[in-house]
């Protein structure tokens, strides 16, 4: 498909961030599921920024079956809300540092104190609302400066993709922060605008139909053209695969 996903659980994807800061590594965190998938067919600078990412974790229960299907039977979904607790629930005890960039006016301080209340100690250091368009010259400079003051150990961008994936990759090099990730939704749902998808529906593959039910008008045309097209690639793939009688997979080795 173009796109190459980490075959990665929870406990090698937070151990292989945690790698990272303790040798100094820097760079972004993709967290791809099957719209991050099909945007990237068409959209060719998204799917350069995946395949250059320190990181691509399998957000949809789709991408772990593909997975399975190509031989990586340890392969779990780690989604992006669930990852940010992962972190921040360590956090207080190793001190790493947060900074929060995203989601609409007063979402990021929410989420702030959300998580600060969660785990006692938590250490944000940084928010911040960005307009709905690019970000002005002033505005750069603004989140510039602030970055530079607060030098966090994890920036975590709440946008939507491709918009979160195409910040990271432009300002990953320009900003004073260790780790970038894009969590999308993480920021409505930890601030408690949204409601998280239960376990089960996790894993039956049905966290598209608990947030298109949430809200339809937004996402209703993002799943009715992006699963089944996923679906008929996954398949095609699969038995070219079968076919040639090799593995053909396109998923990145642990880094």
């Amino acid at each position: 498909m173009g796109v190459g996903v980490h075959p990665v659980d929870m406990v090698s994807a937070v151990a292989r961030l945690e790698r990272a800061l303790a040798n100094g590594e820097r760079g972004y965190v993709t967290v791809t599921g099957t719209h991050g998938v099909m945007e990237a067919q068409t959209d060719k600078d998204l799917e350069r920024i995946i395949n250059h990412s320190l990181l691509t974790i399998p957000d949809g229960r789709s991408m772990v079956w593909v997975g399975w299907g190509q031989g990586f039977s340890g392969m779990r979904q780690v989604t992006g809300p669930d990852l940010m607790l992962q972190i921040c629930q360590i956090s207080p005890a190793k001190g790493y540092t947060h900074f929060l960039y995203g989601g609409n006016r007063g979402v990021a301080e929410d989420l702030a104190r959300s998580l600060q209340a969660r785990y006692p100690g938590l250490k944000v250091v940084g928010t911040y609302t960005p307009p709905y368009g690019p970000l002005c010259e002033q505005e750069q400079a603004s989140l510039a400066r602030q970055v530079e003051e607060a030098k966090p150990d994890f920036f975590w961008v709440g946008l939507s993709t491709p918009k979160q994936e195409k910040f990271m990759d432009e300002y990953w090099g320009r900003l004073n922060a260790k780790l970038m990730l894009g969590v999308g939704a993480a920021f409505d749902i930890h601030s408690g605008r949204i409601q998280d998808c239960p376990y089960w529906m996790k894993f039956l593959g049905l966290n598209w139909l608990h947030r298109l039910a949430q809200d339809p008008r937004r996402l209703w045309r993002r799943y009715l053209h992006s699963h089944p097209k996923f679906v008929a690639l996954a398949l095609m793939q699969q038995v070219g695969r079968l076919k040639k009688g090799v593995n053909g997979a396109r998923d990145k080795p642990l880094p």
